[in-house]
């Protein structure tokens, strides 16, 4: 290997760089917007729900009950009805999340010292807002319930609940960090997948094949200037992460700069695999797409638990690059996790840069012969 080639290919791929808007924007811009615009848009926080009361009782434990819901951050009473038919209404026209009615008899049972009859229904249309609804509701309830034992019954199980490494449960504390290895995930293999097809488009490859440099200095050329700009992306994405979204960075910097480097090498490698094979920048732009946005979005555990996931699929997790990326980045942002407890994440992130960078080096190889 020559250095003194190997500089030259690097000064001229970051030139291209500067002088093309379009890859600036895709280098610069793009994980940005993405990481500003994910950030904001997915969150699985519900603070606002809108709910509807059919209190057919009228005394005063049930309008205590329906204030104990008022008192909650997490409900707004929206309407006090007269019949079921209105209720329903609310409920499916979408203007009420939950809807809560309460029987006759309501304040004899509970001065009788009996169970009180009421019915909580939530919209099931959105599973994951109704469950949540339910629980919110169901801890209403059970302070409304101790409120009026008053605290002189002991409970026979005490329970003190502790959430570690995210105690308010922010969505966001999770979210932020995954969706570091997603966006990075996607730009990384995007722009050295334009590499080499852009050269074939634009005849520019002969000329390069015609010229001393060898397979390995061109892959390196190549990939340098853009492992570069991947590694800034991360720091911007890592600072934006703690000053813009409040997610605390508790582990290492300087381990999960480095595991990124591995991750970053092994999506390098992916975009010139897939810039090898396709004979276009636009079919090599479209195959990266797909090839990585979905696998990250959907199997890397970023949003979706994999352990929930059918048998079948969380087998084919195992070879999704971003999920063990995104294990680090949780792990080390909230977490503060040693290296050693992620040895196996960064080994596999090391096997897959080595044997995706030994295709691509094949192919392109291959290819010129």
């Amino acid at each position: 290997m020559s250095w003194r080639r190997l500089w030259a290919l690097i000064v001229k791929e970051f030139l291209h760089i500067r002088r093309d808007p379009r890859s600036l924007a895709m280098a610069f811009v793009m994980p940005l917007v993405l990481l500003v615009l994910f950030g904001w848009a997915i969150t699985l926080d519900i603070q606002n729900l809108n709910v509807a009361v059919y209190d057919r009782d009228q005394s005063q434990p049930s309008r205590a009950y329906l204030r104990a819901f008022e008192g909650s951050t997490y409900f707004t009473l929206i309407a006090h009805v007269e019949d079921y038919r209105s209720l329903t209404r609310l409920l499916d026209s979408g203007e009420a999340d939950l809807a809560v009615v309460l029987y006759p008899g309501f304040a004899e049972a509970l001065e009788a010292g009996r169970s009180a009859p009421a019915q909580v229904i939530a919209d099931g249309s959105d599973a994951n807002t109704g469950t949540i609804a339910l629980g919110y509701a169901e801890a209403v309830t059970n302070r409304f319930n101790a409120e009026l034992a008053g605290g002189l019954a002991e409970p026979a199980i005490d329970n003190r609940l502790r959430v570690w490494y995210n105690p308010e449960l922010k969505s966001r504390w999770f979210i932020v960090p995954g969706l570091i290895a997603v966006i990075m995930t996607v730009i990384t293999a995007l722009l050295t997948s334009l590499t080499v097809s852009r050269e074939w488009e634009q005849g520019t490859m002969e000329q390069l094949i015609a010229t001393p440099v060898q397979g390995v200095e061109l892959l390196v050329g190549k990939m340098t200037p853009y492992l570069i700009i991947g590694l800034v992306d991360v720091l911007v994405s890592v600072a934006m992460a703690m000053w813009v979204f409040g997610v605390p960075l508790r582990g290492s910097f300087w381990f999960l700069m480095v595991s990124g480097t591995l991750f970053m090498l092994g999506g390098l490698g992916l975009g010139i695999l897939i810039s090898t094979v396709a004979r276009s920048q636009l079919v090599a732009s479209q195959v990266a797409m797909v090839a990585t946005f979905i696998p990250a979005f959907l199997l890397s555990g970023f949003l979706y638990s994999i352990d929930n996931m059918p048998p079948a699929l969380q087998w084919v997790t195992h070879a999704v690059q971003a999920r063990y990326y995104v294990a680090i980045l949780k792990d080390v942002f909230l977490k503060a996790s040693p290296p050693t407890y992620l040895i196996n994440e960064v080994l596999f992130l090391t096997v897959f840069a080595i044997v995706v960078l030994g295709l691509a080096l094949f192919k392109f190889k291959k290819r010129i012969d």
